[in-house]
């Protein structure tokens, strides 16, 4: 133990000796009443006897003044030899306390792990728990050591009945499935089903744990395989309502670290728990990097095409300066001579060239550049990218509780119908081909 935690100045008085004290200790040889004393005080502060390291000098020197002894050590005999245990055993039956017994660890271990465990797994906060729940039962807490191993075993057997849970709500087809992405690549896995592993992939789990690339239909498509992958898993919408979110993130990190061999070695709740929390936390990860990746990929649609129509326009963009200058003069000469020629009204004022520079800056500024990038946007997206975004915005679904959105999910919802009838139109082609 280290130095004692009581501060002497704002625990004096549960440091001062009551008049029923002051008896008992009187009952006491001279040179076992400081231990005595500072026992008994102890005990009825804290619910347990302290180890000698606990006692601050400052606190017995407090002590000893109120006995109207000299201080002095506190002698080994009076505070853990056969006199310190009747000293003990006497404060105890004083307090109504009792030591613990076989059956109380047990009885200490079900409840911190019914009450306990769920809410911390800090070894010191559940023994700091077990002391408060010792001291409501009237029992003397168990030593050190005996409270870590109570500690432990109470963790474990959280941790089993919590991973029984799990599994019993599993059907036994997500079973199957969770045990199929630690399998090797296997031709005849349900996985492949679904996905055709890459040779450095040697089982599915090692797919689910990339991450997404940047922003291209390939990344698109490795993304949604992984959705579909864990989709497929079926897991019951609310397993996790109840778990701590750094429970469920520990459990990822199992996953994501340990390798597939030495996941399967584990007992078969503890290992289904795990996957599942995996494939839940990597679901709304990869659900996030898809959202992510459609608004990086229709950015970057629009970014490339603005790049490729200014480069085009380029050469015909010449700004001209002074427009309102030449607007005014082009209004006094076409006033002054209604019938004449533009040619010989108009150019002497503002020159035929300067007149091409502002059609072609027009151009490239108006409505023509305007509909040039729609076009090559357009076409950018037919014959690139549109092989894999109506597939993403299928996958996804898109909701809002804004009205001034509504449109947009009105939209995405007509996108999706007619990428439903088109993938029926398709499949019916392939049919009668």
């Amino acid at each position: 133990m280290g130095q004692p935690v009581y501060d002497l100045e704002d625990s004096i008085d549960a440091w001062t000796l009551t008049p029923g004290d002051h008896a008992r200790v009187a009952a006491k040889s001279q040179a076992n009443r400081l231990a005595f004393a500072v026992l008994l005080l102890f005990f009825r502060a804290n619910g347990r006897f302290p180890e000698v390291a606990e006692i601050h000098p400052s606190v017995a020197a407090l002590v000893a003044q109120q006995l109207g002894i000299d201080t002095g050590p506190i002698a080994d005999q009076a505070w853990q030899g056969r006199t310190g245990k009747r000293h003990r055993a006497e404060i105890r039956i004083l307090f109504g306390f009792r030591e613990p017994t076989v059956a109380d660890a047990e009885a200490m271990t079900e409840w911190l792990r019914d009450h306990a465990v769920a809410h911390s797994r800090d070894p010191e906060h559940l023994a700091a728990a077990l002391k408060m729940h010792c001291r409501s039962c009237s029992i003397e807490p168990p030593t050190p050591d005996r409270i870590e191993r109570i500690v432990r075993a109470a963790t474990h057997a959280y941790e089993e009945r919590f991973c029984e849970s799990i599994r019993a709500r599993l059907t036994p087809s997500t079973r199957a499935w969770l045990e199929a992405l630690l399998q090797p690549t296997d031709p005849e896995s349900k996985v492949e089903e679904v996905v055709e592993l890459s040779p450095s992939a040697s089982a599915a789990i090692n797919l689910l744990r990339d991450d997404s690339g940047r922003a291209s239909v390939k990344s698109l498509r490795q993304e949604m395989i992984k959705l579909d992958l864990i989709r497929r898993l079926e897991l019951p919408a609310d397993l996790f309502d109840h778990t701590p979110t750094q429970e469920l993130e520990r459990y990822r990190q199992r996953v994501a670290v340990e390798a597939s061999f030495e996941l399967r070695r584990h007992p078969e709740p503890l290992r289904l728990t795990w996957l599942a929390a995996f494939a839940y936390v990597r679901g709304r990860a990869i659900t996030d990097s898809l959202v992510e990746l459609l608004i990086e990929t229709i950015h970057h649609i629009g970014a490339r095409a603005e790049r490729k129509v200014e480069r085009e326009l380029l050469e015909d963009l010449k700004r001209v300066t002074g427009k309102q200058t030449l607007l005014f003069e082009l209004a006094d000469a076409a006033l002054a001579h209604p019938e004449g020629i533009v040619r010989e009204v108009v150019f002497p004022v503002v020159g035929e060239q300067t007149l091409r520079d502002l059609v072609r800056e027009w151009k490239a500024t108006g409505p023509t550049y305007r509909t040039t990038l729609r076009t090559v946007i357009r076409n950018s997206y037919s014959g690139h990218y549109r092989q894999v975004v109506p597939q993403l915005v299928e996958t996804l679904t898109f909701r809002s509780n804004n009205d001034a959105h509504q449109p947009v999910i009105t939209a995405l919802e007509l996108l999706k119908r007619y990428a439903n009838m088109k993938l029926r139109f398709s499949r019916l082609r392939r049919v009668f081909r």
